[in-house]
């Protein structure tokens, strides 16, 4: 199953690294997956075309704000992990998303 995914962090470039790392861990895999990181005040722009919010751990207290804000729309929220988050491990933070999917 092809997932549109959006990683969210306060500025935008360490998630971008750790986008770039999931896309390389999920094209390993052979599966379908968009991964585009950008800053929270963003999420509006994307929300109709993801169907996985990854947001770093610092960012914590969005978690819930997300999820009531776009409970709607059909998008799994996920709070990211310090201990990948930190490394920039992108084959963890996929196997916590296919996890938290029900896909592993």
């Amino acid at each position: 199953m092809a997932h549109n995914v959006l990683l969210v962090c306060g500025s935008g470039a360490s998630s971008g690294f750790m986008a770039v790392n999931i896309r390389k861990a999920a094209k390993k895999r052979g599966l379908e997956m968009s991964v585009t990181a950008r800053s929270e005040a963003e999420i509006p722009n994307y929300i109709d075309d993801v169907d996985v919010i990854m947001v770093g751990p610092h960012l914590k207290y969005l978690v819930d704000e997300i999820s009531n804000k776009y409970g709607d729309k059909n998008v799994t929220v996920l709070l990211m992990k310090p201990s990948y988050y930190s490394m920039l491990n992108g084959e963890a933070a996929l196997d916590d998303l296919l996890e938290h999917l029900g896909e592993k």
